[in-house]
């Protein structure tokens, strides 16, 4: 007898770094709170593709993704769920998103000193940042490779 499939869900999430200062991006949904540049795979798209298309939607910030800090998976009994957070640097001095569209209300270059001043979708936001800003491990991004990749390069 076949197993049913399992509904999974695969996103990626972004801790953009420059200097001491983190980005934050203002959601327009889930209660217009601050949270990380982050989404949902596309069918089709890498999670580092998602993670860059992500920040520049939400963020307006062009970004080179360097790093993972860390993969989650959340099984459950109905679902499962992935999620791979990355680091990134961002490629030049274009300011953050000012003007609300569809996936955001805005962005913002946030120390970690000043979070209390914004009202944060849950305590993961300044618990991620500040492991970050304390030097977390930071895992190579080639950790995520292709089924098919070969494990040593000709």
């Amino acid at each position: 007898m076949a197993r049913a499939p399992i509904p999974s869900f695969y996103f990626a999430l972004v801790v953009v770094r420059r200097s001491d200062e983190f980005l934050l991006v203002h959601e327009r949904k889930h209660g217009q709170l601050w949270y990380l540049p982050a989404g949902r795979v596309e069918a089709g798209e890498s999670f580092q593709s998602a993670a860059e298309r992500e920040t520049l939607e939400e963020g307006g910030i062009q970004i080179r993704v360097n790093g993972i800090v860390r993969v989650e998976h959340t099984p459950s009994d109905v679902y499962t769920r992935v999620r791979v957070i990355f680091t990134g640097e961002p490629l030049d001095d274009t300011p953050p998103k000012q003007v609300a569209d569809d996936e955001s209300l805005g962005a913002a270059w946030v120390k970690v000193k000043d979070l209390g001043r914004y009202p944060l979708r849950g305590t993961e936001v300044k618990d991620l940042l500040e492991y970050v800003e304390d030097g977390a491990p930071i895992y190579p991004v080639e950790l995520i490779q292709l089924e098919s990749a070969p494990y040593r390069e000709a």
